[in-house]
């Protein structure tokens, strides 16, 4: 499998001939998949950093983002957490064959309504090499083949995890197939695949604004839109203030690459005085950038002037714009004005405010004195994660196995006939 042109048609035959063989597997068979793929990443653990590697001297000589640069790069701890994500999967309980519903009708047909795979899924992604292991795990858990774009900027790593994964499935027995890679990096071939609506049941886009805006508008295939983050927390007037400082320096810095990393501080008028100067001392070390309306400003004369794109934006960078507000209304009309709908935070000791905000704010994850890191399907106890759906049909919020199945229904009877 190299880079360079593919046959889209080709791999989306293949793919759904796999369909047959993933239905019949046993749990115990696709458990021993995946534990096997997990050690194999971690034999070949020296060739997927060597090709991580050339991609991220091509992003330093592109001059990529840091932000960006921190989510390509892996390390033998994060090839090892990929591992881990596939053992965890593996230890999940197989929600293939679960019956959802059973109920008798009055003419005495029995019905059983039972979850399935979804078929065949396509994810197009950008620079998460880890993305790679994770749908895998996830999608053969469930009993789908997967069919990958990921970015360019991450083409080497795609490569040598996609050979390593396909190579430990098939000394288990399993056909190679059922995992693909498009190698191409042309954008138009990503175009051509939002169409392969013939072979592919389902498309998730997982990166940028312009990405996932870009498969919306263009896929034949039904998308489930997983979302860019703008994530805010809002420190109540209820606040520890000192838990509100460490939230925000958790959420705004552990990882700044990420879409459930604070981007937005929102404030309550009565707190800014005593609260403003603490977060700037202990944001400081980080160096990170602060934009504000006029009353921050006030308090913290070294921050910028924050615009109105300001409170809009995903920066993915040690940025963060800050506003203030007069009541816990505000911050509710604020939040939900600029959210993407993924994750939102309130701080506050004040039960009845966090009961608001938590029924008020449209997101996918609301939290209540927790950092918004969390919004993750491992921190939620779901093993690896095919992303976060902010929107509200079929999945919302971190995806695991549940979210990549659909079902059907099962109807017995003894010669009913309808008049």
């Amino acid at each position: 499998m190299g880079v360079g042109m593919v046959n889209l048609q080709d791999m989306g035959q293949r793919a759904a001939a796999t369909k047959e063989f993933l239905n019949r597997l046993a749990t115990e068979e696709k458990d021993r998949a995946l534990l096997g793929a997990a050690d194999a990443l971690c034999r070949h653990c020296g060739e997927i950093l060597a090709a991580n590697e050339k991609d991220m001297e091509a992003a330093r000589r592109n001059g990529m983002k840091e932000g960006l640069q921190d989510r390509l790069k892996l390390t033998e701890d994060r090839v090892g957490a990929m591992a881990e994500g596939l053992r965890q999967v593996a230890a999940l309980p197989d929600c293939i064959g679960e019956v959802l519903e059973e109920f008798s009708r009055p003419n005495g047909m029995h019905l059983k309504k039972v979850r399935v795979p979804m078929g065949v899924i396509g994810i197009i992604y950008e620079a998460r090499p880890n993305v790679t292991a994770d749908a895998f795990g996830l999608c053969f858990k469930t009993g789908n083949a997967v069919i990958l774009k990921g970015g360019s900027d991450a083409i080497q790593s795609n490569l040598a995890i996609v050979k390593v994964l396909r190579n430990a499935l098939e000394q288990n027995g399993i056909p190679g197939d059922v995992l693909q890679l498009i190698a191409d990096t042309d954008r138009s071939v990503t175009v051509e695949f939002m169409k392969l609506k013939q072979y592919v049941d389902l498309l998730i886009p997982r990166g940028s604004a312009g990405l996932i805006r870009s498969v919306v508008e263009n896929s034949t295939i039904p998308v489930i839109e997983t979302g860019t983050g703008n994530c805010h927390v809002y420190v109540d007037r209820a606040a520890d203030l000192a838990m509100a400082a460490q939230i925000i320096y958790n959420a705004k810095t552990q990882r700044i690459g990420v879409c459930n990393a604070c981007e937005s501080l929102v404030v309550h008028r009565d707190v800014r005085e005593a609260f403003l100067p603490k977060l700037a001392e202990i944001l400081a070390p980080k160096k990170v950038e602060l934009r504000g309306d006029e009353r921050i400003r006030e308090i913290l004369p070294e921050c910028s002037a924050a615009t109105e794109e300001d409170y809009g934006t995903e920066y993915l960078d040690y940025i963060l714009s800050l506003k203030t507000v007069d009541s816990l209304e505000e911050a509710i009309r604020h939040i939900n004005h600029y959210s993407t709908r993924h994750s939102e935070c309130i701080v506050t000791e004040d039960k009845e405010a966090a009961e608001k905000f938590l029924k008020e704010i449209d997101a996918a994850c609301v939290y209540w004195n927790v950092s918004t890191r969390f919004t993750d399907g491992f921190e939620f106890g779901f093993g690896a994660e095919i992303g976060i759906s902010t929107q509200k049909l079929h999945a919302r919020g971190p995806m695991g196995l549940k979210e990549l199945t659909s079902y059907k229904y099962t109807i017995q009877g003894d010669g009913q006939v309808r008049g």
